[in-house]
């Protein structure tokens, strides 16, 4: 990149995407001080309100419905808290697409592929969430030792943390530059650019999954948890010693799921 793409990169690349950034935190924000912040959470808000208005009148309401705005939320989540640990990979891309007249549309592309993939795991976790939340419906002794479920989720992020999958995951993530000479090839770059972003997608899902399930255990509106396992992972991912984090933070997980255990006991 020679001199004049550097200042570019400076004074437009970077200040959009850390505004987007910080546009989805802000309405994070205000939905969560909104009359609708209970819809960032995982409770009953669908059986009253303008939300079991809208179940009642769509066809097959009572899944689209909360399909969309958790999806929403969740769309939301992603970006402000997995762009930043991404934009190694989206400064790598930059720098390789810096020269065409259509890198902005190819930067969309990467960064809708990679969304498309984290929103993806987002329906499939939400999906096995409203199984759990019926199953507890059928069976009430499963919403009594509602505190074992939490603390399964927090063994299994925990654990995961030690996981040959994960570090394999990781690395591909470390490596962006070498990621994107990989996966990009010239031909049908539209695609190719969307699909570059899915694949890196698939892994930072690899990676990071575990750990984004808590926030179905605490809540999509639970901010200061957002800003803390964002930096986390943004963390694990991008700086030399981020690898030093994932044990200490396994282990952490595992003592926080014993303790849970043991109050629930």
């Amino acid at each position: 990149m020679n001199a004049a793409d550097r200042a570019r990169h400076r004074r437009v690349f970077a200040p959009v995407l850390l505004a987007l950034v910080a546009l989805a935190w802000a309405a994070l924000w205000a939905w969560s001080r909104s009359p609708y912040a209970s819809w960032l959470a995982h409770d009953e808000w669908t059986r009253s309100g303008p939300a079991a208005e809208l179940c009642r009148a769509l066809p097959g309401g009572s899944v689209l419905v909360p399909a969309v705005i958790v999806g929403g939320a969740w769309v939301l989540m992603i970006v402000a808290m997995m762009l930043p640990a991404t934009l190694p990979l989206v400064s790598a891309f930059e720098r390789v697409v810096s020269a065409r007249a259509d890198r902005a549309r190819m930067l969309a592309l990467l960064l809708l592929g990679y969304v498309a993939a984290w929103g993806a795991f987002g329906l499939l976790a939400h999906g096995l969430h409203e199984l759990l939340l019926a199953a507890a419906a059928r069976v009430p002794a499963l919403g009594w030792h509602g505190a074992w479920v939490g603390s399964a989720v927090l063994a299994l992020a925990g654990a995961f943390q030690f996981s040959a999958l994960k570090q394999r995951c990781l690395e591909k993530c470390r490596t962006p530059i070498s990621f994107v000479t990989a996966h990009w090839h010239g031909p049908a770059p539209a695609r190719q650019a969307f699909l570059l972003g899915a694949h890196h997608g698939l892994f930072c899902v690899g990676c990071c999954w575990a750990l984004m399930l808590l926030m179905f255990l605490l809540g999509m509106g639970s901010l200061g948890w957002m800003v803390l396992l964002g930096a986390l992972m943004a963390l694990e991912k991008n700086v030399s010693w981020g690898r030093r984090l994932s044990a200490p933070l396994g282990w952490s997980l595992l003592a926080a799921a014993a303790g849970l255990a043991v109050s629930a006991g």
